[in-house]
């Protein structure tokens, strides 16, 4: 007969929980969810290893020969790109060889107020420049090749002593660089992040170091001569050195201002003092119009609706009758330009004055004006 057997019913093992046997430890089955993320996190870590070990740093570190490597541009990416610390690509900025550049300061640090002045800088492409200006005011280029390009100061107020700005423009009105060429391209260190790692510090190349465009306008001494005259004796007549033409003598006083200002005395302009003679075109208005025409080394006309070319120093000639012939001369002895246009005041004789208004003349005289922009 077969004896009853005393073991116990078999139960499910996941609803059974035995004690292992003495000094023996009993292994736990986990969840297969459990052995599949260890078995992620372990491929992961095993690829990170092994790309560190492929890796190449541009911030003087080895590659896994224990060679140095270059930090080229070449190297850190085959697409002209780099990564940053954030690991952003951001492609390379490349000098543009064909667009102009300047890479010099101005030839001519300080010019006087009224203008003339030839100035160069130096660099490359420079035929491109399609303009110059001084303080806003356009300064004519009278030479230009691709590594030099030359403009003329224009002239500007006595009262515009000073700095002013220097601009150069390009044909499409875009500022054109200033500075020696250097290259703006930045090489990243390029790496393989573990968990929590310190970001690798990009290393660039420095920004083009900038040279400051400005010239000082300094008063010309030869005006400065010519108003320093005007001033004192406006009112105060030079009966000393000078005869005076009764009634008329605009003209005779313009022509000693000019004597101040360093003009020489020729057969057709003269006044002599020892005997008081003097040419036609030393007391008068239209023969001194005359004479100018054949000097254009001393001056250039302009009409009223040139005034913005007017400054201190130079010669207004006003036509109160309309006739054609000057009636009257004076010397330019302030000028303001605003927004509205520009005013002139003259100074001068027989209409005693220091600062007369030239729109005022014209309302009180009626007539025209010209001027004389003397060189």
């Amino acid at each position: 007969m077969r004896r009853p057997s005393h073991r116990q019913p078999s139960r499910p093992f996941a609803k059974t929980r035995t004690n292992p046997p003495s000094g023996r430890r009993r292994r736990v089955a986990e969840p297969l969810s459990t052995r599949r993320r260890f078995s992620v996190h372990a491929a992961a870590a095993s690829t990170s290893v092994l790309a560190m070990a492929a890796v190449v740093v541009f911030a003087g570190l080895v590659a896994p020969t224990g060679q140095p490597v270059e930090a080229t541009a070449e190297a850190a990416t085959a697409d002209d790109s780099t990564i940053d610390a954030s690991g952003v690509t951001a492609p390379f900025e490349e000098a543009k060889p064909d667009e102009p550049r300047i890479t010099s300061d101005l030839s001519v640090a300080e010019a006087p107020v009224t203008g003339g002045t030839v100035i160069t800088v130096e660099g490359t492409e420079l035929t491109s420049v399609a303009s110059v200006s001084v303080g806003g005011l356009t300064a004519p280029i009278v030479a230009a090749t691709d590594e030099t390009v030359s403009f003329e100061t224009p002239a500007v107020s006595a009262e515009s002593v000073g700095s002013l700005a220097v601009q150069f423009l390009d044909a499409s009105g875009e500022p054109v660089v200033v500075g020696p060429a250097t290259s703006t391209a930045s090489v990243a260190s390029v790496g393989v992040a573990l968990d929590n790692p310190a970001p690798l510090a990009p290393t660039s190349s420095p920004a083009p170091l900038s040279l400051s465009l400005t010239l000082t306008y300094v008063p010309d001494p030869r005006v400065v001569s010519q108003m320093g005259y005007v001033m004192a004796h406006w009112s105060d007549y030079n009966t000393a050195e000078f005869t005076v033409i009764s009634g008329n003598d605009c003209m005779n006083f313009t022509s000693q201002s000019l004597l101040a200002r360093g003009w020489v005395m020729d057969a057709g302009w003269f006044y002599d003092s020892s005997t008081g003679a003097y040419s036609p075109s030393w007391v008068s208005s239209t023969a001194f119009r005359d004479y100018l025409a054949t000097r254009p080394d001393l001056g250039v006309e302009l009409d009223d609706s040139q005034r913005d070319l007017v400054k201190v120093g130079d010669i207004a000639q006003f036509d109160w009758d309309s006739s054609g012939d000057r009636d009257h001369t004076a010397i330019v002895s302030r000028v303001e330009r605003t927004e509205t246009g520009t005013r002139i005041w003259v100074a001068g004789h027989t209409k005693d004055s220091d600062y007369w208004d030239v729109d005022e003349a014209l309302t009180t005289g009626g007539g025209t004006v010209h001027y004389w922009s003397l060189n």
